[in-house]
């Protein structure tokens, strides 16, 4: 499970070094793609083949669901880390996250999302208040 946020740099090239504790996880190889609020997925191999068929599922006939496979499928990138720990983020996906050489890594369960480190601060600072506000059950059974 990817848990906690660390704060790397991304260097001249569009490396990332994987936090250590996620290497282990992310060695078979991973896949990185857009995500929503504008920061990047990145997936270990398994977990995006598992999301892959569940997207297949949805109806050709959708005009969402074909729109949404667009998006998320034709920016994904299949990366392998080096000896290192590192991947490189493509440029396309820097552009599309706004990412600057400060960076917050995330981890998300069974993803890693990838962020400008102003920008998820921004986030942050918005959904902190919400988050200790909240005043319902967001997922029955568990608060």
């Amino acid at each position: 499970m990817f848990l906690g946020t660390y704060e790397p740099k991304l260097d001249d090239k569009g490396r990332l070094i994987l936090p250590a504790k996620y290497r282990e996880q992310l060695a078979g190889g991973l896949v990185i793609t857009r995500g929503q609020e504008r920061c990047l997925y990145v997936f270990p191999m398994r977990e995006f083949e598992a999301i892959h068929e569940q997207l297949r599922a949805a109806p050709l006939t959708s005009k969402q669901a074909r729109q949404y496979l667009r998006v998320f499928l034709s920016g994904a990138a299949d990366e392998q880390p080096d000896k290192q720990g590192r991947i490189t983020i493509p440029a396309a996906l820097r552009t599309y996250a706004g990412l600057g050489r400060d960076l917050a890594v995330i981890g998300m369960g069974t993803r890693v999302e990838i962020w400008d480190q102003a920008a998820w601060q921004d986030y942050l600072s918005e959904q902190e208040t919400e988050f200790s506000d909240t005043e319902e059950e967001i997922v029955p059974g568990v608060f």
